[in-house]
Protein backbone atom coordinates (compact mmCIF):
# COMPACT_ATOMS: atom_id res chain seq x y z
CA UNK A 1 0.00 0.00 0.00
CA UNK A 2 1.10 3.58 -0.57
CA UNK A 3 2.93 5.14 2.34
CA UNK A 4 0.68 7.75 3.96
CA UNK A 5 3.57 9.90 5.14
CA UNK A 6 3.43 13.26 3.41
CA UNK A 7 6.66 14.09 1.53
CA UNK A 8 8.50 17.12 2.81
CA UNK A 9 8.53 20.05 0.38
CA UNK A 10 11.74 20.92 -1.38
CA UNK A 11 13.82 23.35 0.70
CA UNK A 12 14.15 26.91 -0.68
CA UNK A 13 17.37 27.62 -2.57
CA UNK A 14 20.24 28.16 -0.18
CA UNK A 15 22.29 31.35 -0.21
CA UNK A 16 25.08 29.39 -1.89
CA UNK A 17 22.72 28.07 -4.53
CA UNK A 18 21.35 31.58 -5.23
CA UNK A 19 24.93 32.83 -5.65
CA UNK A 20 25.69 29.89 -7.94
CA UNK A 21 22.67 30.48 -10.20
CA UNK A 22 23.10 34.24 -10.04
CA UNK A 23 26.74 33.94 -11.05
CA UNK A 24 25.74 31.72 -13.93
CA UNK A 25 23.27 34.30 -15.21
CA UNK A 26 25.62 37.25 -14.74
CA UNK A 27 28.54 35.47 -16.36
CA UNK A 28 26.65 34.83 -19.55
CA UNK A 29 24.76 38.13 -19.68
CA UNK A 30 27.53 40.48 -20.78
CA UNK A 31 28.78 38.09 -23.44
CA UNK A 32 25.34 37.63 -24.94
CA UNK A 33 23.86 41.14 -24.74
CA UNK A 34 25.19 42.32 -28.09
CA UNK A 35 24.11 39.14 -29.85
CA UNK A 36 20.66 39.24 -28.26
CA UNK A 37 20.17 42.89 -29.22
CA UNK A 38 21.10 42.16 -32.82
CA UNK A 39 18.68 39.22 -32.94
CA UNK A 40 15.82 41.42 -31.72
CA UNK A 41 16.42 43.95 -34.50
CA UNK A 42 15.62 41.52 -37.26
CA UNK A 43 12.54 39.35 -37.87
CA UNK A 44 12.73 35.75 -36.82
CA UNK A 45 13.55 33.41 -39.69
CA UNK A 46 10.72 31.05 -40.60
CA UNK A 47 11.99 27.49 -40.28
CA UNK A 48 11.34 25.00 -43.11
CA UNK A 49 8.94 22.94 -40.94
CA UNK A 50 6.75 26.01 -40.47
CA UNK A 51 6.23 26.56 -44.22
CA UNK A 52 4.14 23.49 -45.09
CA UNK A 53 1.43 21.47 -43.32
CA UNK A 54 2.66 18.62 -41.15
CA UNK A 55 1.89 14.91 -41.34
CA UNK A 56 -1.75 13.80 -41.12
CA UNK A 57 -2.94 12.87 -37.64
CA UNK A 58 -3.69 9.22 -38.48
CA UNK A 59 -0.29 8.50 -40.03
CA UNK A 60 0.43 6.82 -36.68
CA UNK A 61 -2.81 5.58 -35.05
CA UNK A 62 -0.66 4.50 -32.09
CA UNK A 63 1.72 7.38 -31.35
CA UNK A 64 5.45 7.00 -31.82
CA UNK A 65 8.41 9.08 -30.59
CA UNK A 66 10.08 11.63 -32.83
CA UNK A 67 12.53 10.00 -35.28
CA UNK A 68 15.13 12.32 -33.76
CA UNK A 69 14.82 10.30 -30.54
CA UNK A 70 15.52 7.03 -32.33
CA UNK A 71 18.61 6.43 -30.20
CA UNK A 72 16.58 6.28 -26.97
CA UNK A 73 15.93 2.53 -26.97
CA UNK A 74 16.45 -0.54 -24.82
CA UNK A 75 19.82 -2.24 -25.22
CA UNK A 76 21.36 -5.49 -24.06
CA UNK A 77 24.66 -5.67 -22.21
CA UNK A 78 25.67 -8.97 -23.83
CA UNK A 79 24.73 -11.68 -26.27
CA UNK A 80 22.71 -14.50 -24.72
CA UNK A 81 23.60 -18.14 -25.54
CA UNK A 82 20.13 -19.72 -25.39
CA UNK A 83 17.04 -18.95 -27.49
CA UNK A 84 14.56 -16.87 -25.53
CA UNK A 85 16.91 -16.19 -22.62
CA UNK A 86 17.66 -12.50 -22.88
CA UNK A 87 17.35 -9.07 -21.34
CA UNK A 88 17.22 -5.48 -22.53
CA UNK A 89 17.81 -2.43 -20.40
CA UNK A 90 16.08 0.90 -19.83
CA UNK A 91 17.99 4.01 -21.09
CA UNK A 92 17.97 5.75 -17.70
CA UNK A 93 20.25 8.62 -18.77
CA UNK A 94 17.76 9.72 -21.45
CA UNK A 95 14.62 9.67 -19.30
CA UNK A 96 13.01 12.45 -17.26
CA UNK A 97 10.85 12.28 -14.16
CA UNK A 98 10.28 8.87 -12.59
CA UNK A 99 7.85 6.92 -14.80
CA UNK A 100 9.22 4.66 -17.53
CA UNK A 101 7.43 4.70 -20.91
CA UNK A 102 5.99 1.26 -21.72
CA UNK A 103 8.20 0.88 -24.78
CA UNK A 104 11.34 1.36 -22.65
CA UNK A 105 10.52 -0.82 -19.63
CA UNK A 106 13.36 -3.29 -19.14
CA UNK A 107 12.94 -6.90 -20.22
CA UNK A 108 14.21 -10.17 -18.74
CA UNK A 109 13.04 -13.42 -20.30
CA UNK A 110 13.93 -17.04 -19.60
CA UNK A 111 12.01 -18.67 -22.43
CA UNK A 112 11.10 -15.89 -24.82
CA UNK A 113 7.84 -13.89 -25.04
CA UNK A 114 4.75 -16.10 -25.44
CA UNK A 115 1.97 -15.04 -27.80
CA UNK A 116 -1.04 -15.44 -25.48
CA UNK A 117 -4.68 -15.10 -26.51
CA UNK A 118 -6.34 -13.29 -23.58
CA UNK A 119 -9.70 -14.86 -24.43
CA UNK A 120 -8.24 -18.30 -23.72
CA UNK A 121 -5.91 -17.35 -20.88
CA UNK A 122 -6.90 -18.54 -17.38
CA UNK A 123 -5.57 -17.94 -13.87
CA UNK A 124 -5.89 -20.88 -11.50
CA UNK A 125 -6.01 -20.23 -7.74
CA UNK A 126 -5.78 -23.47 -5.78
CA UNK A 127 -3.96 -25.31 -3.00
CA UNK A 128 -4.83 -24.48 0.60
CA UNK A 129 -7.99 -22.55 -0.25
CA UNK A 130 -11.58 -23.49 0.54
CA UNK A 131 -12.87 -23.02 -3.00
CA UNK A 132 -10.34 -23.29 -5.86
CA UNK A 133 -11.10 -20.80 -8.60
CA UNK A 134 -10.37 -20.48 -12.31
CA UNK A 135 -10.46 -16.84 -13.43
CA UNK A 136 -10.89 -15.59 -16.97
CA UNK A 137 -9.57 -12.15 -17.89
CA UNK A 138 -13.16 -10.93 -17.93
CA UNK A 139 -13.62 -12.24 -14.38
CA UNK A 140 -10.60 -10.25 -13.24
CA UNK A 141 -11.70 -7.08 -14.99
CA UNK A 142 -15.01 -7.24 -13.11
CA UNK A 143 -13.31 -7.29 -9.70
CA UNK A 144 -12.44 -4.10 -7.76
CA UNK A 145 -9.16 -2.68 -9.08
CA UNK A 146 -6.57 -0.20 -7.96
CA UNK A 147 -3.58 1.57 -9.50
CA UNK A 148 -0.22 2.09 -7.78
CA UNK A 149 3.20 3.34 -8.81
CA UNK A 150 6.09 0.99 -8.01
CA UNK A 151 9.58 0.35 -9.30
CA UNK A 152 10.60 -3.00 -10.75
CA UNK A 153 14.25 -4.09 -10.55
CA UNK A 154 16.01 -7.28 -11.58
CA UNK A 155 18.06 -8.75 -8.73
CA UNK A 156 20.99 -8.96 -11.16
CA UNK A 157 20.91 -5.21 -11.79
CA UNK A 158 24.40 -3.62 -11.35
CA UNK A 159 25.94 -7.07 -10.89
CA UNK A 160 28.60 -5.96 -13.37
CA UNK A 161 30.09 -3.77 -10.60
CA UNK A 162 30.79 -6.50 -8.00
CA UNK A 163 34.43 -6.78 -9.08
CA UNK A 164 35.00 -3.05 -9.47
CA UNK A 165 34.16 -0.45 -12.12
CA UNK A 166 33.02 -2.15 -15.33
CA UNK A 167 33.50 0.86 -17.60
CA UNK A 168 29.89 0.51 -18.78
CA UNK A 169 27.38 3.40 -19.11
CA UNK A 170 24.46 3.73 -16.70
CA UNK A 171 22.03 2.01 -19.09
CA UNK A 172 24.14 -1.16 -18.99
CA UNK A 173 25.00 -1.02 -15.29
CA UNK A 174 21.64 0.05 -13.77
CA UNK A 175 19.18 -0.34 -16.65
CA UNK A 176 17.40 -3.46 -15.35
CA UNK A 177 15.19 -0.96 -13.54
CA UNK A 178 11.87 0.69 -14.44
CA UNK A 179 8.95 2.36 -12.70
CA UNK A 180 5.31 2.23 -13.79
CA UNK A 181 1.76 2.76 -12.66
CA UNK A 182 0.34 -0.75 -12.33
CA UNK A 183 -3.39 -1.48 -12.42
CA UNK A 184 -5.02 -4.70 -11.31
CA UNK A 185 -6.64 -6.66 -8.49
CA UNK A 186 -5.25 -7.11 -5.00
CA UNK A 187 -3.98 -10.60 -4.24
CA UNK A 188 -6.02 -10.48 -1.05
CA UNK A 189 -9.18 -9.89 -3.10
CA UNK A 190 -8.52 -13.04 -5.14
CA UNK A 191 -7.96 -15.08 -1.98
CA UNK A 192 -11.26 -13.80 -0.60
CA UNK A 193 -12.91 -14.96 -3.83
CA UNK A 194 -11.44 -18.41 -3.17
CA UNK A 195 -12.77 -18.58 0.39
CA UNK A 196 -9.55 -17.86 2.29
CA UNK A 197 -7.15 -20.47 3.67
CA UNK A 198 -8.49 -23.97 4.34
CA UNK A 199 -6.46 -24.38 7.54
CA UNK A 200 -5.50 -21.95 10.32
CA UNK A 201 -1.87 -21.89 9.12
CA UNK A 202 0.66 -19.94 11.13
CA UNK A 203 1.65 -16.75 9.27
CA UNK A 204 5.26 -17.85 8.95
CA UNK A 205 4.27 -21.14 7.32
CA UNK A 206 1.97 -19.74 4.62
CA UNK A 207 3.53 -19.54 1.15
CA UNK A 208 2.29 -18.86 -2.37
CA UNK A 209 3.60 -20.48 -5.54
CA UNK A 210 3.36 -18.25 -8.63
CA UNK A 211 3.83 -19.75 -12.09
CA UNK A 212 4.08 -18.14 -15.53
CA UNK A 213 2.83 -19.40 -18.89
CA UNK A 214 6.14 -18.89 -20.72
CA UNK A 215 8.15 -21.79 -22.15
CA UNK A 216 10.45 -21.70 -19.11
CA UNK A 217 7.49 -22.00 -16.69
CA UNK A 218 9.01 -19.32 -14.47
CA UNK A 219 7.99 -20.30 -10.92
CA UNK A 220 8.65 -18.69 -7.53
CA UNK A 221 7.65 -19.38 -3.91
CA UNK A 222 6.61 -16.27 -1.97
CA UNK A 223 5.93 -15.71 1.75
CA UNK A 224 2.20 -15.03 1.90
CA UNK A 225 2.17 -12.92 5.05
CA UNK A 226 4.76 -10.49 3.66
CA UNK A 227 2.98 -9.86 0.36
CA UNK A 228 -0.72 -10.28 1.13
CA UNK A 229 -1.46 -6.59 1.71
CA UNK A 230 0.72 -5.24 -1.10
CA UNK A 231 0.77 -7.67 -4.05
CA UNK A 232 -1.32 -6.97 -7.15
CA UNK A 233 -2.35 -9.23 -10.02
CA UNK A 234 -2.15 -6.66 -12.83
CA UNK A 235 -3.33 -6.38 -16.40
CA UNK A 236 -2.30 -2.78 -17.18
CA UNK A 237 0.72 -0.51 -16.89
CA UNK A 238 0.82 3.25 -17.37
CA UNK A 239 -2.82 3.32 -18.39
CA UNK A 240 -2.80 0.67 -21.12
CA UNK A 241 -2.82 -3.11 -21.18
CA UNK A 242 0.48 -4.81 -20.43
CA UNK A 243 2.96 -5.12 -23.29
CA UNK A 244 3.69 -8.76 -24.33
CA UNK A 245 7.31 -8.47 -23.13
CA UNK A 246 6.05 -7.28 -19.75
CA UNK A 247 3.61 -10.08 -19.08
CA UNK A 248 0.51 -9.64 -21.28
CA UNK A 249 -2.21 -10.36 -20.41
CA UNK A 250 -1.52 -10.86 -16.68
CA UNK A 251 1.37 -10.61 -14.25
CA UNK A 252 2.12 -10.44 -10.54
CA UNK A 253 3.51 -7.26 -8.99
CA UNK A 254 5.14 -7.66 -5.57
CA UNK A 255 6.28 -4.14 -4.56
CA UNK A 256 9.90 -3.94 -3.44
CA UNK A 257 10.71 -7.60 -4.19
CA UNK A 258 13.31 -8.66 -6.77
CA UNK A 259 12.06 -8.63 -10.34
CA UNK A 260 11.84 -12.37 -10.94
CA UNK A 261 9.22 -12.76 -8.20
CA UNK A 262 6.92 -10.46 -10.19
CA UNK A 263 5.97 -13.42 -12.37
CA UNK A 264 4.88 -12.54 -15.92
CA UNK A 265 2.21 -14.25 -18.03
CA UNK A 266 0.72 -15.43 -14.73
CA UNK A 267 -1.28 -18.65 -15.03
CA UNK A 268 -1.26 -20.22 -11.56
CA UNK A 269 -1.27 -19.25 -7.89
CA UNK A 270 -1.08 -22.11 -5.41
CA UNK A 271 -1.29 -21.61 -1.63
CA UNK A 272 1.18 -23.96 0.09
CA UNK A 273 2.64 -24.38 3.55
CA UNK A 274 6.34 -24.11 2.63
CA UNK A 275 8.56 -22.93 -0.25
CA UNK A 276 8.72 -25.53 -3.01
CA UNK A 277 12.43 -24.98 -3.81
CA UNK A 278 11.92 -24.42 -7.52
CA UNK A 279 14.69 -24.08 -10.07
CA UNK A 280 14.52 -20.28 -9.83
CA UNK A 281 15.16 -20.27 -6.07
CA UNK A 282 17.86 -22.95 -5.89
CA UNK A 283 20.17 -22.97 -8.91
CA UNK A 284 19.16 -19.37 -9.70
CA UNK A 285 18.50 -16.26 -7.63
CA UNK A 286 20.38 -17.62 -4.63
CA UNK A 287 23.76 -16.06 -3.76
CA UNK A 288 26.90 -17.87 -2.61
CA UNK A 289 28.54 -16.03 0.28
CA UNK A 290 32.27 -15.93 1.02
CA UNK A 291 31.98 -18.66 3.67
CA UNK A 292 30.29 -21.02 1.21
CA UNK A 293 26.77 -20.71 2.62
CA UNK A 294 23.81 -19.77 0.42
CA UNK A 295 21.82 -16.56 0.83
CA UNK A 296 18.37 -17.72 -0.22
CA UNK A 297 15.02 -15.91 -0.42
CA UNK A 298 16.62 -12.46 -0.24
CA UNK A 299 13.52 -10.94 -1.76
CA UNK A 300 13.75 -7.23 -0.94
CA UNK A 301 15.74 -4.81 -3.06
CA UNK A 302 17.72 -2.62 -0.65
CA UNK A 303 18.06 1.16 -0.89
CA UNK A 304 19.98 2.31 -3.94
CA UNK A 305 20.67 5.39 -6.03
CA UNK A 306 22.50 6.37 -9.20
CA UNK A 307 23.37 9.62 -10.93
CA UNK A 308 21.90 9.55 -14.43
CA UNK A 309 23.15 12.95 -15.63
CA UNK A 310 25.98 13.55 -16.01
CA UNK A 311 26.95 9.91 -16.41
CA UNK A 312 29.27 7.86 -18.65
CA UNK A 313 28.84 8.78 -22.30
CA UNK A 314 28.22 12.45 -21.49
CA UNK A 315 30.83 15.16 -22.00
CA UNK A 316 30.66 18.49 -20.19
CA UNK A 317 30.98 21.13 -22.90
CA UNK A 318 31.85 24.21 -20.85
CA UNK A 319 32.87 25.27 -17.37
CA UNK A 320 30.06 26.41 -15.09
CA UNK A 321 26.81 25.23 -13.60
CA UNK A 322 25.47 21.69 -14.09
CA UNK A 323 22.58 20.13 -12.18
CA UNK A 324 23.41 16.63 -10.95
CA UNK A 325 20.30 14.47 -11.22
CA UNK A 326 19.50 10.83 -10.68
CA UNK A 327 17.17 8.23 -9.22
CA UNK A 328 16.84 6.65 -5.78
CA UNK A 329 14.64 3.78 -4.60
CA UNK A 330 14.16 1.22 -1.83
CA UNK A 331 12.16 -1.99 -1.59
CA UNK A 332 11.64 -1.34 2.13
CA UNK A 333 9.69 1.92 1.88
CA UNK A 334 10.23 5.51 0.80
CA UNK A 335 13.42 7.46 0.20
CA UNK A 336 14.16 9.74 3.16
CA UNK A 337 17.17 11.58 1.73
CA UNK A 338 19.85 11.47 -0.96
CA UNK A 339 23.33 12.93 -0.58
CA UNK A 340 25.64 13.82 -3.46
CA UNK A 341 29.43 14.14 -3.49
CA UNK A 342 31.60 15.63 -6.24
CA UNK A 343 34.93 14.83 -4.59
CA UNK A 344 34.79 11.06 -4.26
CA UNK A 345 33.01 11.04 -0.90
CA UNK A 346 35.24 13.46 1.01
CA UNK A 347 32.28 15.81 1.43
CA UNK A 348 28.53 15.43 0.84
CA UNK A 349 25.63 17.78 0.15
CA UNK A 350 21.94 17.09 0.60
CA UNK A 351 20.08 16.72 -2.70
CA UNK A 352 16.55 17.96 -3.35
CA UNK A 353 13.89 15.26 -3.75
CA UNK A 354 11.24 15.69 -6.43
CA UNK A 355 7.84 15.03 -4.89
CA UNK A 356 5.66 13.24 -4.30
CA UNK A 357 7.99 10.70 -2.69
CA UNK A 358 6.10 7.42 -3.06
CA UNK A 359 6.38 4.05 -1.33
CA UNK A 360 8.63 1.59 -3.19
CA UNK A 361 8.80 3.83 -6.25
CA UNK A 362 11.58 5.71 -8.01
CA UNK A 363 12.38 9.14 -6.56
CA UNK A 364 14.23 11.73 -8.63
CA UNK A 365 16.85 13.86 -6.89
CA UNK A 366 18.83 16.92 -7.96
CA UNK A 367 21.83 18.77 -6.59
CA UNK A 368 23.63 21.91 -7.76
CA UNK A 369 27.23 21.77 -8.98
CA UNK A 370 29.59 24.18 -10.67
CA UNK A 371 32.33 22.46 -12.66
CA UNK A 372 35.60 24.40 -12.64
CA UNK A 373 37.30 22.27 -15.29
CA UNK A 374 39.21 20.01 -12.93
CA UNK A 375 38.75 16.27 -12.34
CA UNK A 376 35.76 15.28 -10.22
CA UNK A 377 34.27 12.08 -8.80
CA UNK A 378 30.46 12.04 -8.62
CA UNK A 379 28.63 9.82 -6.12
CA UNK A 380 25.13 9.56 -4.65
CA UNK A 381 24.04 7.90 -1.42
CA UNK A 382 20.43 7.06 -0.50
CA UNK A 383 18.84 6.63 2.93
CA UNK A 384 15.38 5.07 3.14
CA UNK A 385 12.50 5.42 5.61
CA UNK A 386 13.80 2.52 7.73
CA UNK A 387 17.11 4.35 8.29
CA UNK A 388 19.04 1.99 5.99
CA UNK A 389 21.97 3.78 4.29
CA UNK A 390 23.26 2.70 0.89
CA UNK A 391 26.66 1.03 1.48
CA UNK A 392 30.02 1.48 -0.19
CA UNK A 393 31.34 -1.31 -2.38
CA UNK A 394 33.94 -2.18 0.29
CA UNK A 395 31.21 -2.57 2.91
CA UNK A 396 29.12 -4.76 0.63
CA UNK A 397 32.05 -7.01 -0.36
CA UNK A 398 33.04 -7.37 3.30
CA UNK A 399 29.52 -8.59 4.11
CA UNK A 400 28.89 -10.86 1.09
CA UNK A 401 32.19 -11.55 -0.66
CA UNK A 402 32.70 -11.66 -4.44
CA UNK A 403 30.84 -14.84 -5.40
CA UNK A 404 27.42 -13.22 -5.62
CA UNK A 405 25.57 -12.21 -8.78
CA UNK A 406 22.55 -10.58 -7.15
CA UNK A 407 21.44 -7.64 -4.97
CA UNK A 408 24.43 -5.37 -5.55
CA UNK A 409 23.39 -1.94 -4.26
CA UNK A 410 26.66 -0.17 -3.51
CA UNK A 411 27.35 3.52 -4.09
CA UNK A 412 28.25 4.12 -7.75
CA UNK A 413 31.00 6.51 -8.81
CA UNK A 414 31.40 8.38 -12.10
CA UNK A 415 34.66 10.22 -12.86
CA UNK A 416 34.81 13.51 -14.76
CA UNK A 417 38.09 14.24 -16.58
CA UNK A 418 39.61 17.63 -17.30
CA UNK A 419 38.32 17.28 -20.87
CA UNK A 420 34.76 16.98 -19.54
CA UNK A 421 34.41 13.29 -20.38
CA UNK A 422 32.42 11.26 -17.84
CA UNK A 423 33.51 7.66 -17.29
CA UNK A 424 32.71 4.64 -15.11
CA UNK A 425 36.16 4.26 -13.62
Amino acid sequence: MMNSRKPQPDPPPSRGRRRLLGGLAAGGLAASQATAAAELLRPLDVAPWSRTPGAPTLDHPYGVPSPREANVVRRSARAWPLPGAASSMTPLADLHGTLTPNGLVYERHHGGVPDIDPEQHRLALHGLVRAPKLFTMDDLLRLPSESRIHFLECSGNTGSEWNGPSGLPVQLTHGLLSCCEWTGVRLSTLLEEAGGLSNPLKPESGWLLAEGADAAAMTRSLPLERILDSALVVYAQNGERLRPENGYPLRLIVPGFEGNTNVKWLRRLKVVDAPLQTREETSKYTSLLANGSARQFAFVMDAKSVITRPSPGHRLSTHGYYPITGLAWSGRGTIRKVEVSTDGGATWQLARLQGPVADRALTRFQADWRWNGGPAALLSRATDSTGYVQPTRAELVAARGLNSQYHYNAIQQWRVGENGEVRNA
